[in-house]
């Protein structure tokens, strides 16, 4: 809007309202522009695209948590189709479409990791001791669709797996690059997905959840975890899918939450 359609919005005066824009424009909330009008040159002011994020500390946290993070690039198991590739904060790892790099020993170091279609095989690590019981499982990533190129509206079915069974389908509307990802490194090309969104998955006892949002009936009871049982969690972008959009999972260096995969494992006293 210019400044003459805000300050009649507001009902105030120009000279009123431009400290206020200036103070905004100071700390980049709003850009504005010098633009050629129906009488003349007028400013032109334009909300700046930035996500604003809050890292609240946690009170009370229960004391019966293990907490864990994996790399996006410590996948034990995979399956790469173009458009794919992998990236350390540094430089891409081999070359774009190659599936063949994603077998790279560099992998481990890899911030970001996009594939087309296919899927990834994390192993978690499985804290529990034989006298506990698992009453939660959370795991937290930042995770966008896969276009070539990038595109704000390119759906894509995400399937999440623990130990082959599926247990939510949930649907990242698209591949981002409208701004540079928050930490995103500056030589990312600017026409690339920048920046994914934060998602929760969670399951309990009543059923799995995303971001609080009940998704499915598969419970832990389902899953049948134990001192002992291995935890493969998967993420796959199928080919049968509706809307096959592929898959970009965001991890330290890259995106808009400086993390990997992060694990919560929350348990009581068994028996």
């Amino acid at each position: 809007m210019s400044m003459a359609d805000i300050a009649a919005r507001l009902n105030v005066t120009n000279g009123a309202l431009t400290p206020h824009i200036r103070q905004l424009s100071d700390c980049s909330l709003i850009n504005v522009n010098l633009v050629a009008g129906k009488h003349g040159l007028t400013h032109m002011c334009l909300a700046q695209d930035m996500p604003i994020l809050i890292d609240a500390p946690r009170a009370g946290s229960p004391t019966n948590t293990y907490e864990t993070e994996i790399g996006v690039g410590h996948f034990a198991g995979y399956e790469a189709y173009p458009t794919c590739g992998l990236a350390t904060t540094d430089h891409l790892i081999g070359r774009e479409d190659e599936p063949r790099h994603f077998a790279s020993p560099e992998r481990m170091n890899a911030g970001i990791v996009w594939i087309g279609l296919g899927y990834f095989d994390y192993v978690l690590h499985n804290f529990l001791q034989p006298d506990q019981q698992l009453i939660d499982l959370q795991i937290s990533m930042e995770l966008a669709s896969e276009a070539p190129g990038s595109s704000e509206d390119w759906p894509s079915d995400l399937h999440f797996y623990l130990n082959g069974r599926l247990l939510c389908v949930w649907t990242s509307p698209g591949d981002y690059a409208r701004m540079r990802g928050i930490y995103t490194p500056n030589w990312w090309d600017r026409n690339w997905n920048q920046y994914g969104l934060f998602k929760l998955l969670s399951i309990d006892s009543t059923g799995t959840f995303i971001d609080g949002l009940k998704r499915s009936d598969v419970t832990l009871d389902d899953l049948r975890i134990s001192h002992s049982t291995p935890l493969i969690f998967s993420i796959a972008a199928p080919r049968e899918a509706k809307n096959a959009g592929g898959l970009t999972i965001f991890g330290r260096g890259f995106g808009n939450y400086d993390q990997g995969i992060r694990v919560r494992m929350h348990y009581k006293p068994s028996g």
